[in-house]
């Protein structure tokens, strides 16, 4: 990556712990696309009310040739996001799963559909 991993905490403490899952995860990312530019990674608390708890939500922009990839969790459905680390991992895995479809196209192996002269 020609830029290093920022890292931004809205609301939150920021945690070493945090940090360290979030550079796994990028590593992660890195293996399976080289062609990462850059990465922003965002936690944070948006909403803050008391009989829900405090749900963490995690936004990811990725730079890529040609793109930018975002992936935005929203913790509004998601009661399991009340534990940091499974915002970071299912908003890591849908990364993964954007960068893998991103990678595809690059590649030329998405199908396409022939449009039929009428």
């Amino acid at each position: 990556m020609k830029v290093p991993v920022q890292i931004t905490f809205r609301g939150v403490e920021p945690s070493a712990a945090v940090e360290a899952k979030i550079h796994e995860k990028v590593e992660r990312l890195e293996a399976c696309y080289a062609g990462i530019t850059s990465c922003r990674v965002v936690i944070e608390t948006p909403h803050r009310h008391q009989q829900r708890g405090k749900l963490y939500h995690v936004r990811i922009d990725l730079a890529v040739p040609d793109a930018e990839l975002v992936v935005s969790r929203d913790p509004a459905d998601q009661q399991s996001h009340r534990d940091v680390f499974i915002a970071i991992r299912d908003a890591f895995h849908a990364a993964r799963r954007q960068l893998e479809d991103y990678a595809r196209r690059r590649r030329g192996e998405v199908k396409t559909h022939e449009v039929k002269a009428s």
